[in-house]
C-alpha cells in the first residue's frame, strides 16, 4: 500500500501534499521542504494521535523520528528552558532516529488530534537509498539545527549561570549582613566583648547542645568610676572601661566568654569548674587593675576592680548564678574594693 492510501484510511479523507511548505530560510527551522515532506511521507508510517497523548517523556531512550501531518505536537524541555510547538512539517526526535537509542531531552505531547508520519532506521535506509542528494540536504540542515540549538542552549545555560551567581552572591551579601546584625545584637559596641543579651543566647545555645559541664562566674565591677567620669569626662572613662575589657579579654580562654553586662559592671564566664581556678583567675585580674594603678598617668587609665565568684552548675538559671556572684562582689565592695570574694551557690561567703 502506498503512503498517499495509508494516510487516507488512517485520516479518512484523500492524501494531499500541501502547496503551503516554502522551502526553509533558516537552517534551525524543524520545516521540512515540500519535497522532504513528499519524501518522509512516501515511506514512513501513519500514526494517529489524539490531544494529550504523549509520544515520549524526557530521559527516555528512543530511535524514532516524526514528522507532524496534522495537528500540533508541544515539546517541554523542563526547567526553564523555553518549550516548543510544532505544526504540519515540522519534525522532532531526529537524533534518536539518526543516532539510534537517543535520550530523548523534551516529553513530547499531542496538542489536539492529529497525524504523525513515523519513522524508524529502516525506514530511513530505504529513504536514504531513494533520494541521496535530498536526504543529505536535510540531514545537513539538521546536524546545523542541533548544532544551533546546542549553542542556544549553552547561551541560556551561560545566562542562568550568570544569574544564579549574582543570586548567591546577593544572598552571600545578605548572610553577611545577617550575620553583622547577629553579632551587633550579641556585642558591647565600646569594648567589643559581648552584651548581657550575647551572654544569655550563649547560655542558651550551651544548653541546646547538651553541655552540662560546671562554669566559673566572675563578676566584676569597676570602683569609683564615677569619681573618673566625674573629674576626667566620659571619654577617660569610656578608655578605662575598654582597659577593663582588655584585661578580661586577655585572662579568657578559649572557652571563656568576657561580657560587659551593663555601665561599669563587666563578667567572665570561665571554663574552670574549682574554686581555686575561679578565685585564681579574679586575682589576675584584680591585681593587672593594681598593677596598672600603680603606674603613674594623667589622666588615669585604669581603676580598681572588686570582683565577686562562684561556681554554677548546669541546671541553675543566669539570674540565680548573678545573685550568687553579686552577693560575693558586695563583699568585696564592702571590704574597701580593688579584692575579690567568693560565695558558694549554697549561700556561705567564704
Amino acid at each position: 500500500m502506498s503512503h498517499d492510501a495509508a494516510l487516507s484510511l488512517a485520516t479518512g479523507q484523500p492524501f494531499i501534499v500541501s502547496k503551503f511548505s516554502p522551502a526553509p530560510a533558516d537552517v534551525a527551522t524543524a520545516l521540512l521542504t515540500e519535497a522532504e515532506y513528499a519524501l518522509f511521507a512516501e515511506f514512513g508510517r501513519p500514526r494517529r494521535v489524539e490531544a494529550g497523548q504523549v509520544l515520549f517523556r524526557r530521559a527516555e531512550l528512543g530511535a524514532t523520528m516524526f514528522v507532524v501531518a496534522r495537528g500540533q505536537v508541544d515539546l517541554d524541555f523542563g526547567g526553564d528552558l523555553a518549550g516548543k510547538r510544532l505544526g504540519p512539517y515540522e519534525y522532532f526526535g531526529e537524533l534518536g532516529l539518526l543516532v539510534g537509542d537517543h535520550m530523548r531531552s523534551a516529553d513530547a505531547v499531542a496538542v489536539g488530534d492529529g497525524l504523525l508520519v513515523e519513522l524508524r532506521h529502516e525506514e530511513f535506509q530505504r529513504l536514504v537509498d531513494r533520494d541521496p542528494a535530498l536526504v543529505s540536504q536535510f540531514l545537513r540542515r539538521a546536524i546545523l539545527r542541533v548544532v544551533v540549538n546546542e549553542q542556544s542552549l549553552i547561551r541560556r545555560l551561560r545566562r542562568r549561570n550568570e544569574e544564579l551567581q549574582s543570586a548567591l552572591d546577593s544572598l552571600y551579601a545578605a548572610t553577611h549582613r545577617l550575620n553583622r546584625t547577629e553579632e551587633l545584637i550579641r556585642t558591647d559596641e565600646l569594648t567589643g566583648l559581648y552584651n548581657r543579651r550575647g551572654l544569655l543566647l550563649h547560655l542558651q545555645e550551651r544548653r541546646s547542645l547538651g553541655l552540662r559541664d560546671r562554669l566559673g562566674l566572675l563578676l566584676v565591677d569597676c570602683d569609683r568610676f564615677k569619681r573618673v567620669n566625674d573629674e576626667h569626662g566620659h571619654v577617660v572613662g569610656d578608655r578605662v572601661l575598654q582597659g577593663v575589657a582588655s584585661i578580661l579579654r586577655s585572662v579568657a580562654g578559649p572557652e571563656d566568654l568576657p561580657c560587659r553586662l551593663g555601665g561599669d559592671e563587666f563578667c567572665l564566664l570561665v571554663a574552670a569548674g574549682t574554686r581555686e581556678e575561679v578565685l585564681r583567675l579574679g586575682e589576675f585580674v584584680v591585681g593587672t587593675a593594681r598593677s596598672l594603678l600603680e603606674m603613674a598617668h594623667a589622666p588615669p587609665l585604669m581603676c580598681p576592680l572588686s570582683v565577686g565568684a562562684c561556681v554554677v552548675g548546669p541546671d541553675g538559671e543566669w539570674s540565680d548564678w548573678y545573685a550568687c556572684a553579686d552577693v560575693a562582689l558586695y563583699q568585696a565592695k564592702r571590704a574597701g574594693g580593688g579584692t575579690v570574694r567568693w560565695r558558694d551557690p549554697e549561700g556561705d561567703p567564704r
